[in-house]
């Protein structure tokens, strides 16, 4: 997988300080994170079953975040048309609408969650999704379709990569 994660101002507190609790595996794999390595040469790294789990833990707790492979994480710019969720890199919006983007983000959220969460789970979610008008609509609702595919049990091994292919095209 080519994504690179790099630390937080949170992360790189964290391994000053011991305050999150993380186990020696998490803590070893938020050493690990540079902002230079993909998630595919961590693993090699550190030979961990569960790296794609423990790497969401670290996002959810703001410790980690999608980095440009060479460079840390830029700040986020005000030209941005809409705020994403901490630890989010979207692409920048299209100057014109993109309908055949719009859609395939759109299908892409509603598959996913029909296959790991079920359509009765997340009913209410995938209402939403159909109903969203842009690209900044469907933004809005990204954090809510995360924590809902990387609930489940197959969703946690594959959020990931998931994450990843949604990001291309949101």
């Amino acid at each position: 997988m080519e994504v690179v994660f790099a630390k937080t101002a949170s992360g790189r507190e964290e391994i000053a300080n011991k305050a999150s609790g993380l186990t020696p595996r998490q803590r070893r794999a938020l050493i690990l994170i540079d902002g230079k390595r993909t998630v595919d040469e961590l693993d090699s790294l550190l030979q961990a079953d569960d790296l794609r789990r423990t790497l969401g833990l670290l996002e959810e707790l703001g410790l980690i975040q999608i980095a440009e492979k060479s460079d840390d994480v830029k700040p986020q710019t005000a030209e941005s048309k809409t705020v994403p969720p901490p630890g989010v890199a979207f692409q920048k919006l299209p100057a014109e609408h993109d309908p055949v983007r719009m859609q395939q983000a759109r299908n892409f959220m509603m598959n996913t969650l029909n296959a790991f969460v079920g359509g009765l789970g997340a009913s209410s979610l995938l209402e939403r999704i159909e109903k969203a008008v842009d690209h900044g609509s469907l933004r809005k609702l990204y954090d809510e379709w995360y924590h809902a595919i990387a609930t489940t049990r197959d969703g946690r091994r594959e959020a990931a990569a998931l994450r990843g292919n949604l990001l291309k095209v949101i």
